[in-house]
């Protein structure tokens, strides 16, 4: 994807002072794209299973250790698909690195990326991008990007970015079948009606790009449970193990995306009340939160799991390599969600 000169994209970035978000994106044709690279060819073997795995990678900030992650953990594997947040394309933070190409490149994998923000507060950033991404084993027949309603604005927020939240949708070709997938990153700092009105956004968009198709969208919903701008919800929420325990036990009752999803026909996974996230809380300790999700329809999942990326689960890495050479506390601050989705 073309990147935009710092002094461009800083005065794109002023002009929200005065326009709006939509006018000013609408400005940028890199918002609109959805840019499909099929570096590989597809598998021989017809499956009647595919491995789909969930996974916020927190802007690819440990591109290797991830590889790494991605290549040796069991738990993880096999995987066919990753329906994948955050990633970072020429920002300062993960070594101006476009980490979709890199990691696709490395799992030999094709894949798909569409841009959610321009970074704007770092002016050495060669691009600033930061997006999420679809990867495959299976030839990507065709993609688009799908930009969700505006809960928040974050050119206003001490991160000061253009863009907003987004799904990537891809038809898929399995073996001469057609599969529908989504990856999708719904808006923290917003309520739960937000994120509904931005899911069901995402379902209509669906109905439209795959009738008749097998369907598996994902990510990282951001289902807190709590509108994510709210401070004192925050530590209302921290110091109550009751309303801690809503977060994992109780998402559904406060966050109408999932029950929005299960009427048009997806199941949500995992079905257990499992962390996927772990929210530092500013006085040290963290909230326990499930926010990554894999909805799928006409798709029956065999077998599921959530995975730790903390490095004390990670046992598995090979002598020598990256990810045991790690020592921070946790490769992303996302857990994965992976499932085995049997084929109609």
């Amino acid at each position: 994807m073309n990147g935009i000169p710092n002094e461009e994209r800083q005065r794109l970035g002023a002009l929200l002072d005065s326009t709006s978000q939509d006018q000013v994106m609408a400005m940028i044709p890199q918002f609109s794209q959805a840019e499909v690279h099929n570096l590989v060819p597809p598998p021989q073997a017809v499956p009647d299973s595919l491995g789909i795995l969930v996974f916020n990678m927190e802007r690819g900030v440990h591109l290797a250790e991830l590889g790494d992650f991605l290549e040796t953990c069991p738990a993880a594997r096999p995987f066919d698909v990753i329906l994948a947040n955050e990633l970072d394309d020429g920002c300062v933070r993960s070594g101006q690195k476009d980490t979709a190409r890199e990691l696709a490149e490395r799992l030999g994998m094709n894949y798909v990326f569409g841009l959610e923000f321009i970074e704007l507060v770092n002016g050495q950033d060669k691009k600033g991008f930061h997006g999420n991404a679809i990867f495959s084993r299976w030839p990507i027949k065709r993609a688009r990007v799908v930009r969700l309603p505006e809960q928040y604005n974050w050119y206003f927020d001490r991160q000061r970015r253009i863009g907003g939240r987004l799904a990537i949708l891809a038809e898929l070709d399995v073996a001469g079948r057609s599969v529908g997938v989504g990856t999708i990153h719904l808006e923290n700092r917003t309520h739960g009606p937000g994120r509904q009105a931005q899911l069901e956004t995402i379902l209509t968009a669906a109905d439209k790009l795959f009738p008749g198709m097998p369907v598996a969208l994902g990510g990282d919903l951001n289902t807190n449970t709590f509108d994510g701008r709210d401070k004192d919800a925050i530590q209302e929420i921290a110091g109550s193990p009751e309303l801690q325990r809503r977060c994992l036990e109780d998402v559904a009752a406060w966050e109408g995306c999932l029950p929005a999803a299960e009427a048009a026909g997806y199941r949500a996974m995992p079905d257990q009340p499992i962390l996927t996230r772990r929210k530092p809380l500013p006085g040290g300790g963290h909230l326990d939160l499930r926010l990554d999700w894999l909805l799928l329809r006409d798709l029956e999942p065999t077998d599921s799991r959530t995975i730790s990326t903390s490095r004390a689960d990670c046992g598995f890495a090979l002598p020598g390599s990256a990810l045991a050479a790690f020592t921070g506390e946790e490769l992303s601050d996302h857990n994965a969600v992976w499932a085995a989705c049997r084929l109609p």
